[in-house]
């Protein structure tokens, strides 16, 4: 049996444009906790890895010490409250994902949390693309850039390393696609992207926009 192609996307930076309803929501926190509010860059500059890193790294920077040990619930709590805002899918990606779809599988991979994850996927019309091939950063598996998530992706997919492509916004993205073995693509608009291109391997590449994302994607599976 040929394996089947299989494209993973990170959700925020990448599918979604969710930065301003993640700053607000650090910023209610860190007031709520007597600290100055962040500028909304620098917020984005911490989001990737979770939301518990994402709240210390804010706590830190506003100078808020020592760290309540709610803070990370009330920060999900705040930000459930502003989860669809402002978050909008980024201009273009609805028809790159229909177009891709046509040529592999879909699924997603986020270090977000479950609940977050599933309400942005069904609130902005997502979900009908994905079903269940769905790996959230609360789950059973290990955040990335830990691929178990991605590995377990591929595994259900009945694809391999081999045939999958893993599209994220951050070096942490590209970090996971290194340690699972599968290509990887960069998503230029994201608010993670940061990669020095000159720094990436044959099997990673860049795509500018959600539309020149669905051509290297059909391309690519060939």
């Amino acid at each position: 049996m040929t394996p089947a192609r299989l494209v993973v996307f990170d959700l925020d930076g990448t599918l979604v444009d969710s930065a301003r309803d993640l700053a607000d929501s650090v910023n209610a926190l860190i007031r709520e906790l007597g600290g100055q509010a962040l500028p909304e860059p620098a917020v984005i500059d911490m989001i990737g890895d979770g939301a518990a890193t994402l709240v210390g790294r804010a706590l830190d920077a506003a100078g808020v010490d020592p760290h309540p040990p709610d803070a990370l619930d009330r920060f999900l709590a705040l930000y459930d409250e502003r989860l669809l805002v402002h978050t909008v899918v980024y201009d273009g990606m609805n028809d790159a994902i229909r177009n891709i779809a046509r040529v592999a599988r879909l699924a997603v991979l986020t270090n977000k949390p479950a609940r977050g994850t599933a309400r942005v996927l069904a609130g902005l019309g997502l979900s009908g693309f994905f079903g269940d091939a769905v790996v959230a950063g609360d789950g059973p598996f290990a955040r990335k850039p830990d691929p178990s998530g991605l590995l377990h992706l591929i595994d259900g997919a009945g694809a391999t390393a081999a045939t999958t492509m893993m599209v994220g916004d951050s070096a942490n993205d590209l970090e996971t696609a290194r340690r699972a073995g599968t290509d990887a693509c960069l998503a230029q608009w994201g608010f993670g992207f940061r990669a020095d291109q000159g720094a990436l391997r044959a099997c990673e590449i860049v795509a500018r926009d959600p539309g020149e994302l669905a051509d290297v994607i059909t391309d690519w599976a060939g």
